[in-house]
Formats: C-alpha cells, sequence, structure tokens
C-alpha cells in the first residue's frame, strides 16, 4: 500500500508537469491558453483528467494524488523565485520528471494519529507497526500539548520511515544568563 500511494504521487506529479510544459509550448506558439501555476490550479487539473488517465486513483487515499500537484507548485514556484532573484537558496532549475528512486508522499488531512506505542495509523493505509517507540508523541498528543498537523511517509533502501509535522505547546523559557 505504502508503495502504491508514493507511484500514486508521483503520477500525479508527472501529469502536471506534462501539461504544464505542454501550455507553455503552446503559449510559445502564440496560443492563447491558461498556464496551471498554483497548487489550486493544478489540483483543478488534475481532478478533471484523473478519471481517464488513471482509473485506479480511488485505490488511494486522496492525500496521495494532492500531494503530487502540491509539490509541483512548490516547485513552479521555487523557480519562479529563482529566475526573479527573490530565492534565498540560490538557482534552481525548472522541474523535471521524477524517478523511482526517492519515494515519499505526504499526508496532510484523514486519520493521522499515533494509536499506541508502536503503531500509526495514516489514511486509507489503516495501522503501522513502528520500528521505534512513539511513546513520547503519544504522552504529548493525550496531554493536549501536541497536535499532528502532516505526517510524511519516505522509503530509503528497503525501509519506510514515517515522519511528523507537529504543533508543540512549550512552557516560555527563561533567560540563562542572570
Amino acid at each position: 500500500m505504502l508503495a502504491s500511494h508514493v507511484g500514486a504521487r508521483r503520477f500525479a506529479f508527472h501529469c502536471g508537469l506534462a501539461l504544464v510544459k505542454e501550455r507553455l509550448e503552446a503559449r510559445a506558439r502564440g496560443e492563447d491558453v491558461e498556464v496551471p501555476w498554483t497548487l489550486p490550479a493544478l489540483r483543478r487539473e488534475w481532478n478533471r483528467q484523473k478519471h481517464v488517465v488513471a482509473p485506479w486513483w480511488r485505490e488511494n487515499s486522496k492525500e496521495a494524488c494532492s500531494s503530487g500537484p502540491d509539490g509541483l507548485a512548490r516547485a513552479l514556484q521555487n523557480w519562479s523565485k529563482s529566475r526573479r532573484g527573490e530565492r534565498k537558496d540560490g538557482r534552481v532549475g525548472f522541474p523535471r520528471f521524477r524517478k523511482k528512486g526517492r519515494k515519499s508522499v505526504r499526508f496532510t488531512t484523514g486519520a493521522i494519529r499515533v494509536d499506541d506505542r508502536s503503531h500509526v495509523v495514516l489514511a486509507r493505509i489503516g495501522r503501522v507497526k513502528t520500528h521505534e517507540p512513539t511513546t513520547a508523541l503519544l504522552r504529548r498528543i493525550q496531554a493536549g500539548t501536541a497536535r499532528i498537523l502532516a505526517a510524511t511517509v519516505s522509503r530509503e533502501g528497503d525501509r519506510w520511515f514515517v515522519s511528523f509535522t507537529c504543533e508543540v505547546e512549550r512552557p516560555p523559557g527563561r533567560p540563562r544568563f542572570p
């Protein structure tokens, strides 16, 4: 299931990138076409064509397919800022089609939770066993001092990893000097 979700993300990214390139070429030929550049525009285009190009899309979480356009929108924005000289981290190239090597998918809505000390629950995938204990995060969530905002599932080699983006309440710190 994890590999299927990662593949769906990459496929949605590729469909969006192919559409952007096609529309940019049409605009260069002098045609008056709209190029989907923002996340809402890319999602609209994906939702318009997903039934035709990806009849299997219902097998995965909606987050898998919306994570692809999200990554593409961020890449296009970084490229635009880079061209205008507004990007702090230096220049970046135009987005490219991704290889199968780096595999990740981000979940931002749905059932994302820490179930117990060694299981997490992800939307559509269900309960997944973890190798490392999740008790520290579970304690904070149960105490109401932490909230999970997103979960990113990635694969390196033969291992799958899940990392959480959390909002954590911390007591105000004291200065260290007298």
